[in-house]
């Protein structure tokens, strides 16, 4: 599905509507040749009635602003130490940011507004180095946040913070981000950057659950890509109850949309445990089972089944979907008067290979077997023979290990499929 294709977007639409995405661009993407586009992306977000909340990062301009003023920046990002002569540069290049995103907003039709919603207070002294004017979030002013959601404003938050007295501290970007999210109710945070998402020696990670992206970063983890800031603010998102964290690289042409409107994504995603789910097929879910394996089937993988097959024993196939969506099949054929089941139907979208989808569906009907008190499943393969024996546990049978009218049907088809076997029970 393209991400602009309308009716791949419509099965979005009831669950985002008038719900909150924050979305954090790191400042590296607002000066790329690129940034109309994102913005545009923003502007569809905003058509649909979903209710967007931006926050920028500055990094990069403090970075380039320290040195055209020949000057090095004792802190980059809010996340160290911020002298006095940084947070001067860091206050010009957020300001310049900030403007310039406002332009961007403004020629796509988008009203939009840069608060002082932040409040923030010192960071202060931490093993024993005081780091001056860093800060870091006390509490969000949500109320005027809200209003300006509710008359289709987007807030603009640039990654500083003011204290009751009036003084500026730097901070984070990222973490302002997760805040906004959290106290906002946000259904999505969305890290903007110049990278593809998170990588672990030179790998992408598509997906992982906070969990388990917290034992990676307890076990020390470090992301290739240097994003481990973004790292940890999602595992905070998700513990404090945002559905989905993504990071994304803002150069991909429609970023936005491919991220939030396809099952795929084109970055990293982290989730919650509700995130993945196998559920018994309905009639509805027919045209879908179809549409999802008719690669498969058009490459002989999979053998031919029609509506009116499916629709004839609908109980048994299951899907696994995520975020509602269908990703993988199965299917579970019972013979009780041969106390056995056949797996069938095993089939895992590409965008979603080497993730472990197939062998949880494995172990699924397997424990669905074993419930039901089977002795014995088969399957039939043509060309993932070797993956149900190495992952799934199966030894190669033959024709003779069929059921009476599994083995005529086997012979009809002249697939000549290998039947492999697993004893369930002795």
């Amino acid at each position: 599905m393209k991400p602009t294709d309308l009716r791949g977007v419509l099965r979005y639409i009831p669950r985002f509507r008038e719900k909150t995405f924050v979305i954090a661009i790191d400042g590296v993407i607002v000066t790329d040749d690129v940034f109309p586009n994102l913005l545009l992306d923003i502007a569809v977000l905003r058509s649909l009635n979903i209710r967007v909340v931006l926050v920028h990062g500055a990094s990069h301009q403090v970075g380039l602003l320290a040195a055209e003023r020949g000057v090095t920046a004792s802190n980059l990002d809010g996340t160290g130490i911020t002298d006095a002569q940084t947070l001067q540069i860091a206050l010009t290049a957020a300001n310049r940011l900030t403007h310039e995103i406002l332009e961007g907003l403004s020629a796509s039709d988008l009203r939009a507004a840069c608060t002082n919603a932040v409040i923030a207070h010192p960071l202060g002294i931490i093993g024993g180095v005081d780091h001056l004017f860093t800060g870091k979030v006390e509490r969000l002013d949500t109320e005027l946040l809200q209003t300006l959601l509710s008359q289709g404003i987007i807030p603009l938050v640039p990654p500083l913070g003011f204290d009751g007295e009036g003084k500026t501290f730097r901070v984070n970007s990222d973490s302002i981000a997760c805040a906004l999210a959290e106290q906002l109710k946000a259904v999505k945070l969305i890290y903007v950057t110049a990278y593809d998402g998170l990588q672990i020696d030179d790998s992408l990670l598509r997906q992982t659950l906070a969990t388990e992206l917290k034992q990676r970063l307890a076990n020390g983890a470090t992301f290739s890509n240097g994003l481990q800031s973004k790292a940890r603010h999602a595992v905070v998102a998700s513990e404090a109850g945002v559905p989905r964290v993504h990071i994304i690289n803002g150069r991909f042409d429609e970023c936005l949309l491919s991220e939030v409107f396809s099952n795929e994504g084109i970055g990293t995603l982290i989730y919650a445990n509700e995130y993945q789910q196998i559920r018994r097929a309905l009639k509805k879910d027919i045209r879908s089972l179809l549409a999802l394996t008719k690669n498969s089937v058009a490459a002989q993988e999979l053998m031919k089944r029609t509506r009116t097959e499916i629709e004839r024993q609908i109980g048994d196939y299951y899907l696994f979907e995520i975020d509602k969506n269908p990703v993988a099949c199965v299917a579970l054929h019972l013979y009780p008067e041969q106390d056995q089941g056949e797996l069938a139907f095993l089939y895992v979208s590409p965008s979603h290979e080497n993730q472990g989808i197939g062998r949880k569906l494995i172990q699924f009907v397997e424990d669905k077997a074993r419930e039901l008190g089977l002795a014995e499943l088969i399957t039939l393969s043509t060309q993932a023979f070797s993956y149900f024996m190495t992952k799934g546990g199966y030894s190669e049978g033959g024709p003779e290990n069929l059921p009476p009218n599994r083995r005529d049907r086997y012979d009809i088809s002249g697939r000549n499929s290998k039947v492999l076997v697993k004893r369930l029970k002795n």
